[in-house]
């Protein structure tokens, strides 16, 4: 019984008990024709399952979860679910690891890093500023907690640069860069490719936490094509500078050299498959890399799979939030692919990602990819 106060009396009455009426008032839907009544319990399949997390006890767990959920937390689970089968496939496909934005001041560095360590990709292209930070950290500098609400006149007084929420300290970023240019001295001089400069730089570097050292030891190799937009592009300049005062030779990255050696990757290629983290230069130049195929009179037929964790969005027509099934129409990923985005920061996403995905590879054997370079030429690339 429930007891309630009706004007100052009060008063007990049972419990009211919730029905479900059999026919909304005098009228009821229109029924179905068989074949819509037949398409409608076709579509009216799977539920969306709620969030349970008092069984959840790992990463994978979640995203799983997630997978069963709806919004954006499926397009995580569905991309981890894409992610296990590049993985599985018995092909093997090459896996092409895109990277864009402020991920190492996001705190990404290490789970980048596993990637490449635990062979969950086999080509990185980077933007520079993302592996000019791997480097910055690798000499024990750090990225500091900050604030968007900073005074950014009062920062550059003291000389601290300012990624979003982030710190760095720009007197160490001078340094960093002369360094840079006194490590182009030391190298024959010439044209490189910048995957050819960046696994030099790798092998140089002692820090197992490296994305460049961990690359570069495991012969992974990291293409940069926009690398002069950057600050690694910044003490090259300084390197060629001073050879120009002093008249002697300089070495050059050479862009075009990136493309021919990255599609020489994808000819050689049983099949190929991307992972998109933002967007930027790295997403099309993966892309760009299969329509370059034909020079070589291949037709790759597009990635097997793509998945992407971005923030951008489809509706401004720029390339990084272009969705990956309008890439279908340009060949870049093939008609018969799977692929899904995930509109959530990498920041929060990635991590979700690979966390699920290494738990779900343990115990599996994938093989290391072996290149054979003789630059610009890829000799081989075998198991």
């Amino acid at each position: 019984m429930l007891t309630y106060n009706f004007g100052g009396v009060m008063k007990e009455r049972k419990r009211t008990k919730f029905q479900l009426i059999n026919k909304p008032m005098d009228f009821d839907f229109p029924e179905l024709t068989k074949e819509d009544a037949a398409m409608k319990k076709k579509l009216l399949v799977q539920p969306v399952e709620s969030v349970d997390v008092e069984k959840i006890t790992s990463i994978d767990d979640l995203v799983r979860a997630y997978g069963k959920a709806s919004i954006q937390a499926r397009n995580i689970g569905i991309c981890a679910d894409i992610y296990e089968a590049m993985l599985t496939d018995p092909d093997r496909p090459t896996i092409m690891l895109g990277l864009a934005g402020p991920l190492i001041a996001a705190g990404l560095r290490k789970v980048i890093r596993d990637m490449i360590a635990y062979n969950l990709v086999d080509v990185v292209v980077s933007t520079g500023a993302i592996l000019y930070q791997d480097l910055y950290q690798s000499q024990d500098f750090k990225h500091y907690v900050g604030t968007p609400d900073a005074d950014d006149v009062q920062l550059r007084n003291l000389y601290i640069d300012r990624i979003y929420d982030t710190y760095v300290d720009e007197s160490k970023f001078w340094r960093l860069d002369c360094s840079i240019g006194r490590f182009a001295d030391m190298l024959p001089p010439g044209r490189y490719s910048s995957r050819h400069f960046l696994e030099e730089l790798g092998l140089s570097l002692d820090d197992d936490n490296s994305i460049l050292s961990v690359a570069a030891k495991n012969g992974i190799p990291i293409f940069s094509p926009a690398l002069n937009d950057s600050s690694l592009g910044i003490g090259l300049t300084e390197h060629y500078h001073r050879c120009v005062k002093e008249k002697r030779q300089s070495i050059t990255i050479d862009s075009i050299q990136d493309n021919y050696e990255l599609s020489q990757i994808v000819v050689k290629s049983k099949a190929t498959s991307a992972v998109y983290i933002a967007g930027g230069v790295p997403k099309n130049f993966i892309n760009d890399s299969v329509v370059m195929a034909y020079i070589f009179n291949k037709d790759t037929g597009g990635h097997r799979y793509a998945i992407q964790l971005t923030t951008d969005v489809p509706h401004w027509g720029g390339l990084s939030g272009s969705t990956l099934s309008e890439a279908r129409s340009w060949g870049k990923v093939s008609k018969k692919s799977t692929h899904c985005m995930a509109f959530v920061e990498p920041s929060v996403s990635l991590p979700l990602l690979v966390g699920s995905v290494l738990n779900r590879m343990k115990g599996r054997e994938r093989p290391r990819l072996k290149y054979e370079w003789d630059p610009p030429l890829l000799k081989s690339l075998s198991l």
